[in-house]
Parts: structure tokens; C-alpha cells; sequence
């Protein structure tokens, strides 16, 4: 057997191969189940115990050395093919950038210029919890147990705990706010909320919000109007007009929901609006004198408003979106669009 591993180890030592194939098939020859040197490692258990020793160093040698010989004549190629693939190389090409500017994401730029708008008027920012006690997020707003208004929201609840959920709403900033602090309070939360509901281009079961909310002596439902007409202005242009229509929320009185004149037809009609001329793109109204008792504050003394508005909606008709589910894939081709925005 010695000398059979001597021989073997002579024509590894000396063979060369043309090409990769050539040293796929060596390998096969060698290394494979049936191949030589596992030949002789399956016959090692026929050599006389004196000579194990030796026999199986040889063998461990072989081996060792058919792998080098191996891997030594593919990195050969591969650096062959490397270099060959260098030579074709159109040098004339203009130079690729190493990196490409990134941007915030849309969602992000409306969020701040939302901020920005309303901290010129006094509003300071209060984020809150996105895991919320039903105190909070419910109660506390007035809508208690088995309360109807429970129905406009589908809950994603923790654990199946009907004590803890995902927020469906960031007034619960607001409470904790209003239960540690005094009047005035005037204050926005934005933040993501969460809601049961199918996905499609116009909803979500992830979406942000903007909420605001004043509190003080004297506050009025023309205070309000005011502060929205001047946010719509101030987001959409100059020429922007608004409109109020009567709705319900179980946390103010009296509600309604905003819309705004269509900034893409100018008011004519168009798809986005419906051929209507108008788009809403928030609720609002006057605070209930219960919320206000639920969180301390003495209603008889204070009035407040309170508004909510959707990110992805302000983003949506800002940009000319049509499809919400683009903001959440992270498709680059879309994101790169609002590098200079």
C-alpha cells in the first residue's frame, strides 16, 4: 500500500489541468466516494497493525495533499477568468457613484413640516405610548365599555388582554397630558397608530396621525376654525379653502370633519376629489365638558378643541400619491423620489 500512495502522491505532485473541467474530473478521480484515495482508506483495514502508523499518516498525507492540488489549480482559473473578465472593461464608462444620497421618507418630511407649522403657533409636541391601557386610549375619551363609538375602531388587543391594546388613536397622549397638567395646554401628537382593518390603496392596518389640542379660558368653535384654516394655507397654499361639515366623535361637541378645496384640479373637479371639488382630510371639534372631568380638568373654567389628521392623507395629496402601500414597501424607485423634497 505504501507504494501505492507513493505513486499517487508523484502524479498529484505532477498533473496539471487545461481547464475547469479538467479539474472537476480530478477531483472526482481523487476525492469522490469511489475515487482513489478513498479507495485505499476503505483497504487501510486490511494493513497489518505494525505498519497502521505509518500507512495512516501516508494516507492523511495523500489526502491533504490531493485537496491543495485541487483547490490550488480552481483558484488558478478563477483568477484567470477574473482577470480576462478586467480586460473587457470599457474604461470610457463614466465612473458609477460609490454612494447615492439618501432622503428622509415622505411620510417623515409631512410629519415635520406639520410640526414646524404649528410650533409658529404655540404647539408643543407630546408623544405618546403606542401600547395602551384601555383608560387611555378609550375611557378616558369618553367612550366606556360597550360604548357604540367602540365600533368605528377595529382593536388589535395584546395578549388577548381587553385591558391593553395598540393605540387606534394618539389622544391618548393627550390624556396623559391633560391628567398631569393644567391649563393652557396646547400641544399636537404624532405618532402611529393601529387598526384591524384591510389593506388597500386607501387604508391600512398601520397608519400615522397628527392630533391636536387647546385648552384654555374662553376658547371658542371660531378659535378652531381659525387654527385650521391657517394650518390648510400654511400646508397647501395660499389660495387654499376649507369647509366644515357636522359629524360625530364621542370625545368632542360639536364635531365635524374638515376638507379643503382640491389642490390638483384648483376646485374644478378631478378623480382625486371625486369631481366634487373638495377633499377632506381631518376631524375636529369642540372637547366634551366630560373629557375634561375624566381627566381632572374643571370644565365649567376651561373649553377646548381638538383635531386629528392623517399623515399618510396630507403625504398623499401633497405628492399626488394615489396608492397608500407605497409608503410602506421601502421601494427604493419610490423613496428616491423625494431626495430634494
Amino acid at each position: 500500500m505504501i507504494e501505492k500512495i507513493n505513486n499517487l502522491l508523484l502524479e498529484i505532485e505532477n498533473v496539471e489541468a487545461a481547464n475547469k473541467q479538467q479539474v472537476e474530473e480530478l477531483r472526482i478521480k481523487w476525492l469522490s466516494k469511489k475515487g482513489e484515495v478513498s479507495t485505499l482508506f476503505d483497504d487501510f483495514k486490511n494493513v497489518p497493525n505494525e505498519q497502521k502508523k505509518e500507512v495512516g499518516q501516508k494516507l492523511n498525507e495523500l489526502k491533504n495533499k490531493a485537496q491543495d492540488k485541487v483547490n490550488t489549480l480552481k483558484e488558478k482559473f478563477e483568477f484567470e477568468a477574473e482577470a480576462s473578465a478586467n480586460q473587457q472593461i470599457d474604461l470610457t464608462l463614466p465612473v458609477l457613484p460609490l454612494f447615492q444620497n439618501g432622503s428622509k421618507h415622505p411620510l417623515t418630511l409631512v410629519k415635520n413640516q406639520i410640526i414646524e407649522i404649528f410650533s409658529r403657533i404655540g404647539f408643543t409636541v407630546s408623544e405618546g405610548r403606542e401600547i395602551e391601557d384601555d383608560w387611555h386610549n378609550f375611557t378616558a375619551l369618553n367612550t366606556p365599555e360597550n360604548h357604540p363609538a367602540r365600533d368605528m375602531q377595529d382593536t388589535f388587543y395584546v395578549n388577548l388582554n381587553p385591558e391593553m391594546v395598540l393605540r387606534t388613536q394618539t389622544s391618548s397622549a393627550q390624556v396623559h397630558i391633560m391628567e398631569r397638567q393644567q391649563p393652557p395646554i396646547r400641544t399636537i401628537s404624532p405618532g402611529r397608530v393601529y387598526r384591524n382593518e384591510a389593506i388597500s390603496a386607501r387604508a391600512h392596518c398601520q397608519f400615522h396621525q397628527v392630533e391636536g389640542l387647546y385648552i384654555d379660558e374662553d376658547v371658542s368653535f371660531a378659535d378652531l376654525k381659525q387654527t385650521l384654516l391657517y394650518f390648510a394655507k400654511e400646508m397647501f397654499g395660499n389660495e387654499t379653502k376649507i369647509r366644515l361639515r357636522p359629524s360625530y366623535f364621542p370625545f368632542t361637541e360639536p364635531s365635524a370633519e374638515m376638507d379643503i378645496s382640491c389642490s390638483i384640479c384648483k376646485g374644478n373637479g378631478c378623480n382625486v376629489c371625486k369631481h366634487t371639488g373638495w377633499v377632506e382630510i381631518l376631524g375636529c371639534g369642540m372637547v366634551d365638558p366630560q373629557v375634561l372631568i375624566n381627566c381632572g380638568i374643571e370644565e365649567k373654567k376651561y373649553r377646548g378643541f381638538a383635531f386629528g389628521m392623517g399623515i399618510e392623507r396630507i403625504t398623499m395629496l401633497k405628492y399626488q400619491v394615489k396608492d397608500l402601500r407605497l409608503f410602506f414597501e421601502n421601494d427604493v424607485r419610490f423613496l428616491k423620489q423625494f431626495v430634494n423634497a
